[in-house]
């Protein structure tokens, strides 16, 4: 039976999830292999291989910025295929460069290209969503986590069988073979794909107010936090269980697990959702991050695997609560814009991991002091999730015409 043309236009959204976050996260696992395989070109050192990376992220962060502008004059779906080709093709090149110079550049082009995804992918999700947004939002996060997941497993196979640079190449090529097929299927209005949308509430002002301002604050705590925890994960595998580089499998392999946990939370958490307010799903997991870091930062042996995994689960359990906010109480017509600007605070944070994980480890020669460092902004996470409003008109929004008067809770 032939798929919905809204259902295969969500895949493609899915799928373009997946590959963002794969391709940020193949230099973390990629530079164990470098230190063994091209010491002379790149260096034997971890920490300054790490900061190539940093480019990257801030032109990532930025790029974020004038999405909604791009979409108005080009179009989302001209956007989406740049998504495609673009990042594809820069993550080629990281895998042809001989210096750390060009490796540094390519990486950064491929940051502008991946920067595309989230304001443009995300809008077009959540108006195809209907009324099952948090469903859709965590399934777009479960695909999303699958490339963090998949990343080291894939990088330490490829860089160990064939060498560090295929495992730029081979999803390069995979990237752009995908935006061929995108590029195959029609352009379809998202809004209107399952029938006229239900028109959105008109909510206070006061109340949409506050649910910015936390949005943007736990945006550029959760940025550094989220970028951070996923690039330090292979290097933490190695440091506490598998001992040494040489065991690229089996490190990829325990990241893998761990980050698995938290994809498969954020589905959950996408229907919980749907029945329930977002600080009464939030606040829980918010409690978790802080001594969840501070067990880490101390953890030794097979104890760092559920303690990691617990902490995987909150930390991108709450990207999907992040993502329904803005879908609850932005109107449609200006969330493109505020993804942008929520995506650029959230990223320049993301930015400063890597920077923070390699110069940190570099000083110390360990991970600890960034995992603790990391547990201070996971209290900034708590305090921004005891602000946010919870309002049952979340779940109806039919009474917030009626409810207007009443103060948020």
């Amino acid at each position: 039976m032939a798929l919905h043309p809204a259902t295969r236009q969500i895949a493609f959204i899915n799928a373009a999830h997946s590959i963002t976050h794969f391709s940020l996260l193949i230099l973390a696992t990629a530079v164990l292999g470098m230190v063994q395989q091209d010491p002379t070109r790149f260096g034997a050192e971890y920490g300054p291989i790490m900061a190539l990376g940093t480019a990257m992220f801030v032109v990532y962060g930025v790029g974020a910025l004038p999405m909604g502008w791009l979409a108005e004059k080009l179009g989302r779906r001209s956007l989406m295929l740049g998504f495609f080709f673009g990042t594809g093709a820069c993550m080629a090149l990281a895998g042809l460069t001989t210096t750390p110079f060009l490796l540094a550049a390519a990486l950064a082009g491929m940051g502008a290209f991946a920067a595309i995804y989230h304001p443009i992918g995300t809008a077009m999700l959540v108006e195809a969503a209907g009324d099952k947004v948090g469903r859709a939002v965590g399934l777009n996060g479960v695909f999303g986590n699958f490339g963090v997941a998949l990343a080291p497993v894939l990088t330490a196979a490829l860089a160990i069988s064939f060498g560090w640079r295929w495992a730029f190449l081979v999803p390069g090529v995979a990237c752009m073979a995908l935006g061929l097929l995108y590029w195959r299927e029609p352009a379809i209005d998202m809004a209107n794909a399952r029938g006229p949308a239900r028109p959105f509430p008109a909510i206070p002002p006061a109340v949409v107010k506050r649910a910015v301002v936390v949005l943007l604050s736990i945006a550029a705590a959760s940025g550094l936090v989220f970028n951070a925890f996923t690039l330090l994960l292979p290097k933490l595998m190695e440091e506490r269980l598998a001992g040494s580089p040489d065991l690229l499998p089996v490190i990829g392999t325990l990241a893998f697990l761990v980050t698995l946990c938290g994809g498969l939370t954020q589905f959950t958490v996408g229907r919980m959702i749907d029945r329930s307010t977002l600080k009464r799903v939030f606040l829980p997991m918010a409690m978790v991050q802080v001594p969840a870091m501070l067990a880490l930062a101390f953890a030794q042996g097979w104890m760092v695997l559920p303690i990691a995994a617990l902490l995987a689960a909150s930390i991108f359990g709450q990207v999907t609560v992040n993502e329904t906010m803005t879908a609850r109480y932005i109107a449609p017509a200006l969330r493109v814009k505020l993804y942008s600007i929520r995506f650029f605070v959230g990223f320049l944070g993301a930015a400063a991991a890597a920077p923070v994980v390699g110069l940190l480890h570099e000083a110390t020669g360990n991970l600890a002091l960034t995992i603790l460092v990391l547990a201070g902004f996971g209290g900034i996470t708590l305090v921004c999730a005891l602000f946010f409003p919870d309002r049952q008109e979340e779940l109806k929004p039919e009474l917030w015409a009626t409810n207007a008067a009443a103060p948020a809770e």
